[in-house]
């Protein structure tokens, strides 16, 4: 009996324990109002909105400023945000969407359509570097009401409604940048928008500070006092600030790849690799076609069998990728496609090319030499820069790296087309339209506007492809659109793809609501509160 009755206590004591554990876990679960979360990013943003210079530290700081007429779940649906509703004419020719009211700018001045209709037809159309092309269908945007705005097609445009949220569509205040170059408004580095922080300060080479928007149409949100986002350039002081607490959450895989086995184990620290399949960012070779050698297909096909991928991801990110195979990633299954040339590692087939190209080994085993222009927007380009170079020396190449920072890389590549090879990530994007359509289009090409085609690839079969899934509606066709332009770009290697983006974010587990969503990593910190 007393057996029986210790057993049950015992019972009792348990379900107290795991009660107590359910309401701790809810209690755990309540936001907390109130602290600040310390951040990084790496390189420091150049301007705080991304309506004509999108690189991803832009969008990443900019996106808690600035919101989006739409968000995407987890399915890659789109949401409401700015937009409350949305509607598509049977023929496809016109999008309205009913705006949010009672939404302030910053400054107190009320949102209105009239805000969308600007930012549209004087920004996005003109000067955005995805933008330009995505929204180039928008013949007219109609404000008939406050709230209400009618985009107006040339042609149905699907690709529109992937293409609305914060980091890649910011609405900006037409009272503020009206009558204004949009590059150099001041107010680029001092931003107004509608979103859960508003900008308090940037100490160039040290931080941005960004306070809690009390107005913020979402009530109750964001629960945070204040958003700090540190520049701190080195990737090891990153991993010291995050170990310490000093900071705590970095996204984009801004640790050395070296430290991350040892950050996993950190009792203090959580890996999480999702956030950036809206991005579905590759890593390419861009080559220069307007040059002899780099403009010659065999020596570009020769290169691609000489690139060692794997062997450069196991030693430059420790394996925290995968090779791809072409333009478009097969996490993008709807697209992607197997049928297509292919460039295995082979260094003999990789001679025999260059060989044929007319370029046959001088007396000390050198070819020709050539210059590769790493990005800025990762540290790793560097160490990778250096792989490559001792893969194409074996087939007598004589490559030279060059590392610039951001506007001299930008002036160099986008501006004087003074490069042989790039080395960059481009993001492709959940639907490749947006983000393949600036780098394989002929009429894509833009000299001075940043991430798009540089190299002057000019192909007519590839701008028949292009000119046709722009304005397919039968998504069948238009996925084999997709699988044909797979095939034509590896025939023609303008774009040599490498390997996927390694993304990544460590964060302290302090740190609570973050998005995972596709565009997370680029989405704002209005639902992220710290516990105590």
């Amino acid at each position: 009996m007393s057996g029986m009755r210790s057993g049950v206590f015992a019972a009792a004591a348990l379900v107290s324990t795991l009660m107590s554990g359910v309401a701790f876990a809810q209690a755990a679960a309540t936001p907390v109002r109130g602290g600040t979360l310390i951040t990084a990013i790496d390189p420091e943003p150049a301007v705080l909105n991304v309506t004509y210079h999108n690189q991803y530290a832009n969008s990443a700081v900019s996106a808690n400023i600035f919101d989006g007429l739409l968000t995407y779940d987890a399915n890659q649906k789109p949401q409401p945000a700015l937009v409350t509703s949305w509607d598509v004419s049977k023929d496809g020719l016109a999008i309205t969407l009913k705006l949010r009211k009672d939404v302030k700018w910053h400054d107190g001045v009320l949102f209105t359509s009239a805000d969308v209709q600007y930012s549209f037809l004087e920004v996005l159309k003109k000067v955005h570097p995805r933008g330009r092309i995505t929204f180039a269908p928008i013949k007219d945007v109609e404000a008939p009401d406050p709230y209400t705005v009618i985009l107006r097609l040339e042609r149905p445009a699907p690709v529109i409604l992937s293409s609305l949220n914060s980091a890649e569509a910011q609405i900006i205040p037409k009272h503020l940048y009206e009558g204004t170059d949009i590059r150099t408004n001041p107010y680029n580095q001092k931003p107004v928008g509608t979103g859960p922080f508003k900008f308090k300060e940037w100490k160039k080479g040290q931080y941005v500070e960004l306070e809690r928007n009390p107005e913020y149409w979402d009530k109750g949100k964001p629960y945070l006092d204040k958003v700090i986002v540190r520049n701190i350039p080195d990737a090891a002081g990153r991993a010291a600030a995050l170990e310490t607490g000093e900071i705590l959450y970095l996204p984009y895989a801004g640790v050395p790849f070296s430290d991350v086995a040892r950050l996993r184990k950190d009792p203090n620290l959580v890996f999480d690799s999702r956030g950036y399949a809206y991005n579905s960012q590759i890593y390419f070779f861009d080559f220069n076609q307007r040059r002899p050698i780099t403009g010659n297909v065999k020596v570009r096909q020769a290169i691609a069998h000489a690139i060692d991928k794997q062997g450069l991801i196991n030693t430059v990110w420790y394996g925290l990728s995968q090779p791809v195979d072409g333009p478009i990633p097969p996490s993008l299954t709807k697209y992607y496609t197997t049928d297509k040339p292919k460039y295995p590692y082979d260094l003999a087939k990789a001679e025999k090319l260059l060989d044929e190209a007319g370029y046959p080994k001088k007396a000390d085993g050198i070819r020709f030499s050539l210059t590769a222009d790493l990005s800025p927007s990762a540290d790793a380009f560097v160490p990778a820069g250096e792989y490559i170079r001792q893969n194409l020396k074996k087939i007598g190449i004589d490559l030279k790296p060059i590392s610039n920072d951001p506007p001299a890389y930008l002036k160099k590549v986008f501006t004087d087309y003074d490069y042989d090879i790039n080395i960059q990530g481009y993001s492709v994007l959940f639907d490749p339209e947006m983000g393949l359509t600036r780098l394989l289009w002929s009429k894509g090409a833009s000299k001075g506007v940043p991430y798009v085609n540089a190299g002057g690839y000019n192909n007519p079969a590839m701008d028949k492809v292009v000119e046709g899934y722009q304005r397919e509606t039968d998504p069948a066709k238009r996925v084999k659109l997709f699988h044909e332009l797979q095939r034509i770009e590896l025939a023609d290697l303008p774009l040599l793809p490498i390997m996927d983006a390694p993304f990544f974010t460590l964060y302290n587990k302090r740190v609570h609501g973050l998005d995972f969503n596709p565009d997370g990593a680029r989405s704002s910190f209005r639902d992220v509160w710290l516990s105590k």
